[in-house]
């Protein structure tokens, strides 16, 4: 379960923010999580909502999630979603994309007080 290490790494930097910014408390992060970052959502929101707990800066923070779609760039000019998993181009058929957003997991927004 890689969710609790990612959790804890988010929580760990939580805190610096919270510390470097004087804050005492964070109320609110937001995450985006791409469809293929290999993250499960359900179990990453479940594990933040116990892992919070533990720490002081983040016990009481809401966690909102945006889950990001596979956007691709294709050498014929194409660029928009895959809808599914299944690596051609849309338009060319063509298996050489680029992947633009999707694989990832950002912290895009820690408000704190």
């Amino acid at each position: 379960m890689h969710e609790l290490s990612i959790v804890e790494a988010l929580l760990n930097q939580c805190e610096q923010e919270a510390r470097k910014n004087k804050a005492k408390k964070v109320d609110e992060l937001y995450v985006k999580i791409g469809r293929l970052s290999g993250v499960e959502v359900d179990l990453f929101v479940n594990t933040f909502e116990t892992f919070k707990k533990t720490s002081s800066f983040c016990e009481n923070a809401k966690l909102f999630v945006e889950i990001a779609e596979l956007s691709i760039s294709c050498e014929c000019g194409f660029e928009g979603i895959l809808e599914k998993n299944v690596f051609f181009c849309p338009l060319c058929k063509g298996k050489n994309l680029k992947v633009i957003d999707g694989e990832e997991l950002y912290l895009m927004r820690l408000c704190m007080s």
